[in-house]
């Protein structure tokens, strides 16, 4: 395995492709926060990052709950397999998807919702933490959720109060291949 390539200087990239990289190579999962809020503004701008995620055929099948209720983010901590630290972060965004709207593809499209969530987060300099562990009957109660919707993940987003090491990553061998599996560029 490999440490993540810090984005450097890319000299061959436009000034807006260099920003876009550095902040997906800064990105880190973050589980500790500080008790900073967060101003509206950059809220609204994380949410405008969030509606503007492609889905197939621009269907949208998915919803996000943005809980920042103290007692509320305690619960859905408890739902998230009593990880308590959730709760520390201003936010906590829920990404719901409904197979009724895109059964093939509503876990995609609210994936790919909740990746540029993180990626906004970042580069507005908070952190985030993708969450998968979690009681989906708990979320759904406290939140309540209608039946139709499913819930993909979950993720705090607050000030950092650590500033985690990058952790390893497979080789470019080990993850990529070119035109057959297993084949190398010629």
């Amino acid at each position: 395995m490999s440490t993540p390539n810090p984005a450097g200087d890319r000299t061959s990239a436009p000034r807006s492709a260099q920003d876009a990289l550095s902040t997906i190579f800064r990105r880190r999962s973050v589980r500790a926060f500080a008790p900073t809020p967060m101003p509206e503004a950059d809220l609204r701008t994380i949410l405008e990052a969030v509606q503007q995620a492609p889905s197939a055929a621009n269907r949208q099948p998915l919803h996000f709950i943005v809980v920042r209720d103290p007692d509320q983010k305690r619960r859905v901590a408890a739902a998230a397999a009593n990880q308590h630290w959730l709760a520390q972060a201003d936010v906590i965004f829920i990404a719901v998807g409904f197979p009724t709207q895109s059964q093939r593809w509503y876990v995609v499209d609210a994936s790919i919702a909740m990746q540029n969530m993180v990626i906004a987060a970042t580069a507005l300099g908070y952190g985030t933490c993708w969450i998968g562990a979690f009681s989906e009957e708990a979320i759904r109660e406290v939140v309540g959720l209608p039946p139709e919707a499913r819930v993909v993940a979950l993720s705090p987003v607050g000030r950092p109060a650590e500033s985690p090491e990058a952790r390893p990553r497979k080789s470019f061998d080990q993850l990529f291949s070119y035109d057959r599996y297993g084949q190398g560029p010629s």
